[in-house]
């Protein structure tokens, strides 16, 4: 059983900076309750990814390479917009890496530290530019930032 344990985090200023990132594109073939299947391209790789539902910090995960063109085909024809567009940056911290997304297009100005752990419970050490926790807030799962993108949310934002 493939399983994802995630903690997600607003980074509260820009010292993690420190290489281009890569541009990724990533588009929802279905979202319900309890499944995601979402496509996704990343530099000139693509992946078809199907994820459950999030108990805590936990999902149930499956990944799967797919060609390139078949991807784009299916961001293009089949999946819902707005396109989740974002670069995405990969920083080691204390044995630990980093995915930090700073989101583009109607998601723009949203910026988010994601950490994968082997257990629940892992301690870690926070890097230095890393700010409030919203691993259980849905408003950031990605799934969610295309029916409800960054750009129209009212609230203040972080």
């Amino acid at each position: 059983m493939a399983q994802e344990i995630e903690r997600k985090f607003l980074v509260k200023d820009d010292s993690w900076r420190s290489n281009p990132g890569v541009l990724y594109r990533q588009g929802y073939l279905t979202r319900q309750r309890d499944l995601a299947i979402r496509v996704r391209i990343g530099g000139d790789r693509a992946w078809l990814t199907l994820k459950g539902a999030t108990v805590g910090v936990s999902r149930l995960e499956y990944e799967y390479s797919i060609p390139l063109g078949e991807a784009q085909e299916m961001l293009d024809h089949l999946c819902e917009t707005p396109i989740i567009e974002k670069r995405r940056y990969r920083v080691m911290y204390e044995g630990l890496t980093w995915e930090i997304d700073e989101f583009l297009g109607e998601n723009q100005g949203l910026i988010v530290a994601e950490v994968e752990l082997e257990r629940e419970e892992q301690r870690f050490t926070p890097p230095p530019w890393l700010g409030r926790e919203v691993s259980d807030d849905p408003r950031y799962y990605n799934a969610n930032l295309v029916k409800c993108p960054y750009s129209q949310w009212e609230e203040s934002r972080g």
